[in-house]
């Protein structure tokens, strides 16, 4: 069974809630796997369930007419897939993808909407992460339309690290170039550089950071603002 102190470490958006809301979140939560490249959601698909990563994580993809499609943000153990029902609205404009297997709490759409009525802490930490997630798409566009892809691939291999607690993670440039929305022979040269530099080692399909420190610096400065705009608006008590 589900215990309290499982739920208070195991995703961010949960810590700090007294101990009624996480007995009320533990009383219809189930920890579910999420499989590698599993479609949890499409866009304009009605929300079912919710999902609060542990140590799985979840690429939220915008996809275009054409058949495009970008990565706009991500959610792991920080964040959670399905907020726009804390808005009332049954449904995601984005593609969520899972991009890092592993385990998750599960919630039903009618449970989780009782449950923001009888959890204030819980409710008003939702909405604090909302506007996060607002301030991170908008940072993205930004990001993607002025910043080199060496910076960008960067910013995107930290926040993968952060998710997936490791150094390895398995990616191929093919992957890579459909989630930074750029051509994969920019990938290729961009992985090149920052291997030149000792920062990673690509090899196979998987990269392995070997200089985080040196990887932040690498990076545009839009992984520190967002690190730092999480801390503030959801600290942590």
């Amino acid at each position: 069974m589900t215990s309290m102190f499982h739920v208070a470490n195991a995703n961010q958006l949960l810590a700090g809630l007294p101990s009624f809301e996480q007995d009320a979140f533990i009383a219809v939560c189930e920890t579910v796997e999420l499989v590698f490249g599993e479609v949890l959601l499409q866009p304009t698909e009605t929300i079912n369930h919710v999902y609060f990563p542990i140590d799985s994580f979840i690429s939220l993809i915008s996809k275009l007419d054409s058949d495009d499609q970008i990565e706009v943000t991500m959610a792991g153990r920080e964040g959670m897939l399905g907020i726009s029902l804390v808005l009332g609205i049954d449904e995601s404009p984005l593609l969520a993808l899972v991009q890092g297997a592993g385990t998750a709490f599960r919630l039903n759409a009618v449970s989780f909407q009782a449950l923001l009525l009888k959890c204030p802490v819980l409710h008003q930490r939702l909405k604090h992460y909302i506007y996060v997630v607002m301030c991170q798409l908008a940072r993205s566009v930004a990001c993607n339309h002025f910043h080199r892809i060496e910076a960008r691939l960067a910013r995107w291999l930290l926040m993968t690290q952060d998710r997936a607690g490791c150094d390895q993670l398995h990616l191929t440039h093919e992957f890579l170039a459909m989630m930074l929305g750029v051509r994969r022979a920019g990938i290729t040269l961009a992985a090149i550089s920052l291997q030149t530099r000792g920062l990673i080692r690509y090899q196979r399909g998987e990269i392995t950071v070997l200089d985080r420190p040196g990887l932040i610096e690498a990076a545009c400065g839009c992984y520190n603002q967002d690190c730092a705009l999480y801390a503030r608006i959801l600290p942590v008590a």
